[in-house]
Formats: C-alpha cells, structure tokens, sequence
C-alpha cells in the first residue's frame, strides 16, 4: 500500500446511496418524527424537515459553487482550508472526526439494541446488545477495507428498499386517508405556528447528517467537479422531500387532532407510531417488513459514516496531519484500507468502553452521541459557509455574476445555521435524553475539538498528492 490518491468510478447515483444512506431515512421517520411531532408542533411537523432542508439547501448553494476551486477531497477540512486557513481548517477537520465518530458509535448502540428487541420480539434468545453490535462491526469492517464501489451497492440495496416501503405505505394512506381526509391543515400558518416550530426544526436537521459528506468522495467520483454537485443538490433535495411527505402522511392517517398524542405515546414506550401505522395500512406483512428494513437502515447509516471517517482519516494524513500510513491505497481494493482497520479499532475500543460501564444503549450511547454530532455537524456547517464568503471576498474575479451563489446564499446559510445551533444549543437536553450537566459537558465537545485542532502545530511542509 503505497500510494497516496484514491480512485473510482462513483456517479452522482452512488455517491447518493453513499450520503443519503448515511441519513438513514427510515430510522428518521421512525425516531426523529415522533420527537418533531411530540415535543414540537404536532401536525406541523412537516414544516419543520422544510424548513430544516431550504437552510440546508442554502448551505450547499455556497458548498457547490465553491467545489471547483477545492481539488482535494476531504469536505469540511478541505473547504475551510481554502477558505480560512490552514489552522481553522485543522480545527474543523478535528470536529469532522468527533462528529462522525460520535454518530457512528451511537449507531452501533441503537442497532445492537435494535436487533436484541427484534430478536426478542419474535421469540429469540435475549443476548446482550454489544454481541449485536460487534457483529454489525465485523461486516462493516469488511466492506470498509474493500473497495468504495461495494458499499455503494450494498448501500444501494438497502436504500431502495427502505425508501420503497415507506412509499408504498404514503400512497397507502394516501388512497384510504385517516379520519380528516386528505387534509393540508400541516401547512396552515396557525397550526405550524401554533406549536414549538423550532424543536420541529430541530429535530428534523439531526434527520439530515451525512448528507453534507458527498465531497468526501471526491477522488472515487468519475467526474468530480460534476458528479459532487449533483450529488449533493440530489440528496437535499430527496431527503427533504422524502421526509416532508411522509411526514405529512402520517398526520393524513393518524389525523392533526390526535398526531401529537400519538407521538407523545411513542416518546413514552406506550405505541410505535411507524410500526402501528404501518399495520393498520399494510398488514402485519409490511409491518415486519418495516421492522427489518429499520435493521438494514442502521447497517446501511453505520456503513456509510465508516467510509467517511476513514477517507477524512486518509485526507488528513496525506496533509501531514495524521501519521503516514493512514494515507496509503490498497494496491488491489484502490481502498484507504489501513484507514479503514484503525477506523474499525476506534470504534470497537468505544462500543466496548461503553459495554463494559453499563452504559444504555439507546438514551446513554445513541441519545449522547447523536447530541454530540448534532452540535458538530451544525458547527461544521456554519463554519464552511465562512469559509465560503471569505474565499470569494478574497477571489473577486471568480464571483463574476454569481452574487447569489457567492454571497447571498452562503451569508443566508450562516444565519439559519446560527439559529439552527442556538436551537440546538437551548433545547439540547431534548437530544441527549441527559442532565443537564451531562448535556452541557456533551455540547462542549465539539468546539473543545475546534481549539485543539486550531492550537495544534502545523506541519512546516504539508505533504503533496501524488496522482495514482
């Protein structure tokens, strides 16, 4: 393993599957829409995953128009690199390996939990969640050492079905509507207004982490300064779109007077608002269905953030910042393998830390990490969109007609995000399911990472990429 540039042949589909599957869609509309629903505006928690996706749909604006003048791969780090500096953009690049990190741990949490209650519920053995959630590990580092294209259509299959199913159940409901017909009544200004919007919001941007990790994959795409824009436009706009509607669905079949109720049920252990809905329109058939593709969803989730970690890994070290090795190619797979093992020991030391303190695997292990990667991935966000202004502010000649690209929607972008954080920041206690010292402690993490990263010496001569 000696060379220092990955290489592919990923379209603007693959690298889709890749960050669309990292959202987890199903394992969205099955955790994070009750939580809209019950602790937010009810049945106007469709607006929220709108209002969620035009402030990410900001963001990438700026993220797209500035792709063609960052040719390395490596996302965030790379973009604020160009943008701010070299400090700020090792700052952001020790937030990136947190955030996913912290997401893909408590993923590892959530499916060992979930695959035990699956087992249980159909009569199997109780096993303790960690065993699940090694073998989960085990597959993924197996397809992680391999080659991206892979994943991609391990990826692909399991997205598709998940997607499929919850379509056939919103055309379901959409053809035998609940108690108030096809109502609209979620786009109502009073009923949207009427409830806390922003919890909504909230709760629906932690729906769309891993969508902004599509640079990433820069050096694997066939046509990168095409394919990484689409990419990225594409799965804004399917995951908002797909999650407004089913969310909307939902209040369609349950009803706006009782949406809440239900949800509120679900948050209390009392219902299953996903699964219940999906009996009662498809049969206990598609509920088991559903039950299993809830399984592939967080495989899928847990495999993708894998392959971002371990390319973030591989950016930073062929930069000076992390040790050599970790920058090598497999000669066979064309994969950053020795990234992809360090990557799986990081994890399993933490999924085993966490094991062997008792830790629960849904509101102490998926509840705490996902607070972290929220607070991260809205501060890597923020930070890029800077990245983005202050690189045209310094490139005049490159603006050229492009003001709204450039400057308008980047600068719109930082104030949505900035509201986004505050909302996160003052509901945070919502995310971890902690107290509120815990909550505190978990919040500060991020930005620990972004002052250490930032104080970090620097090498004097970063290394250059060699072609392949």
């Amino acid at each position: 393993m000696s060379r220092h540039r990955l290489t592919g042949r990923l379209g603007a589909v693959g690298v889709v599957f890749m960050v669309v599957a990292a959202a987890a869609p199903l394992t969205v509309i099955g955790g994070n829409m009750p939580l809209a629903m019950g602790l937010g505006n009810g049945p106007g928690a469709p607006v929220g995953f709108l209002i969620a996706a035009l402030v990410l749909l900001l963001f990438s604006i700026g993220f797209v128009t500035m792709t063609p003048h960052v040719p390395e791969a490596g996302a965030f780090f790379s973009y604020v690199t160009v943008g701010l500096g070299r400090r700020p953009g090792t700052g952001i690049a020790v937030v990136a390996l947190i955030t996913y990190t912290a997401i893909q741990v408590g993923i590892y949490g959530y499916v060992g939990w979930a695959i035990g209650d699956a087992v249980r519920f159909y009569g199997g053995p109780e096993v303790p969640w960690p065993a699940y959630s090694f073998a989960v590990l085990a597959i993924v580092a197996l397809l992680g050492y391999r080659h991206i294209e892979l994943s991609a259509k391990v990826l692909g299959v399991a997205l598709a079905l998940e997607i499929g199913i919850v379509l056939v159940l919103d055309i379901a409901i959409a053809a035998r509507p609940g108690p108030a017909g096809l109502t609209l009544a979620s786009f109502h200004p009073d009923v949207f207004a009427g409830g806390a919007l922003g919890v909504a919001v909230l709760f629906a941007t932690t729906g769309f982490i891993g969508f902004e990790a599509t640079a990433v994959f820069r050096d694997e795409a066939r046509d990168p300064d095409r394919t990484i824009p689409r990419a990225t436009y594409a799965a804004v706009l399917i995951i908002g779109g797909f999650y407004a509607l089913t969310c909307w669905s939902f209040v369609v079949a349950i009803g706006p007077d009782q949406v809440a109720t239900v949800a509120k049920a679900t948050l209390d252990g009392n219902a299953n608002m996903l699964l219940d809905t999906t009996d009662a329109w498809l049969g206990r058939l598609g509920r088991d269905i559903v039950n299993v593709l809830l399984l592939t969803s967080l495989f899928a989730c847990v495999l993708s953030f894998h392959n971002v970690i371990a390319r973030y890994q591989f950016a930073l070290s062929t930069r000076g910042l992390l040790p050599p090795r970790l920058g090598t190619v497999h000669p066979r797979h064309d994969s950053p393998a020795f990234s992809s093992l360090v990557q799986t020991a990081t994890a399993a030391v933490i999924v085993l830390a966490l094991a062997v303190f008792g830790v629960d695997p849904l509101v102490g292990v998926f509840g705490s990490m996902a607070g972290v990667a929220t607070v991260g991935v809205v501060l890597l966000m923020f930070t890029t969109s800077l990245a983005v202004l202050a690189y045209f502010a310094r490139h005049r000649d490159q603006v050229a007609g492009r003001h709204w690209q450039a400057r308008i929607a980047p600068a719109l972008a930082c104030v949505g995000l900035l509201a986004t954080l505050w909302l996160v920041l003052s509901n945070f206690t919502l995310v971890t399911g902690g107290s509120t010292a815990l909550s505190i402690a978990l919040a500060a993490i991020p930005f620990a990472g972004l002052l250490i990263g930032t104080a970090a010496r620097q090498p004097a001569h970063p290394p250059t990429r060699t072609p392949a």
